[in-house]
């Protein structure tokens, strides 16, 4: 046995390794070692959101949300799209949104965000279509309207009046600190329509979430 040790050691320390990576790729792959969202909401804009910005959204969502897949914590996750300045159409801003459109497209095809942030949702619904009727249905072929699919953040009280802290940021080599709510507050909110039997996860869920929150709107605002 030691003499057989001696000259297979390295094959089965090389071995094992492999077996664990192989372990560690599949389990990422599956899910088998993070916890999976309860809510998802993809982010559309021209500028990443900070990161504080991000927790709060996430903060925010997971108040008025519940453990829908009953994994013993409510998981927030957003995806976010940057499609940086329009009007600046130099190569790389150009490659940069072509992978973040591909990004999204994938996101949409594989159904994984239910709820669209959103700072032009006209460009959005034009481009993909994907934002749902006020009943939850698509629209038609020809309608790319946002007219009842949207609402603002801001006038959705369950949003609008949480007190969402303060983020900073760094340009230029200066700190910039300002509050999230306001960030937030110029960004239109929409669900997803679903044009075949797949859905999202906790599609059901997140419906009633969606009811909630349009409950909440101030017709005034």
């Amino acid at each position: 046995m030691k003499n057989w040790w001696y000259y297979h050691k390295w094959y089965v320390i090389c071995g094992a390794i492999l077996f664990f990576v192989l372990i560690d790729l599949t389990g990422n792959a599956l899910g088998w070692f993070h916890k999976s969202p309860d809510i998802q909401i993809a982010y559309i804009g021209e500028t990443r959101l900070p990161e504080e910005t991000e927790e709060a959204l996430k903060k925010v969502f997971a108040s008025l949300a519940d453990d829908y897949n009953h994994d013993g914590e409510i998981l927030v996750q957003v995806n976010q799209f940057v499609s940086g300045n329009p009007e600046d159409m130099d190569a790389d801003t150009a490659s940069y949104r072509r992978a973040s459109t591909l990004t999204l497209m994938g996101d949409i095809n594989d159904c994984e965000s239910y709820f669209f942030l959103m700072e032009r949702p006209e460009e959005v619904q034009k481009e993909f279509q994907v934002l749902a009727m006020p009943d939850g249905s698509c629209p038609d072929e020809l309608d790319f309207s946002t007219e009842g699919k949207v609402f603002q953040w801001s006038s959705c009280t369950p949003l609008s009046e949480t007190d969402l802290g303060s983020y900073t940021t760094t340009l230029f080599g200066q700190s910039q600190t300002g509050s999230n709510q306001e960030l937030l507050s110029h960004l239109y909110l929409g669900r997803r329509c679903f044009y075949d039997e797949r859905q999202t996860d906790h599609a059901d869920e997140c419906s009633h979430l969606w009811d909630t929150l349009k409950g909440g709107i101030n017709e005034y605002e």
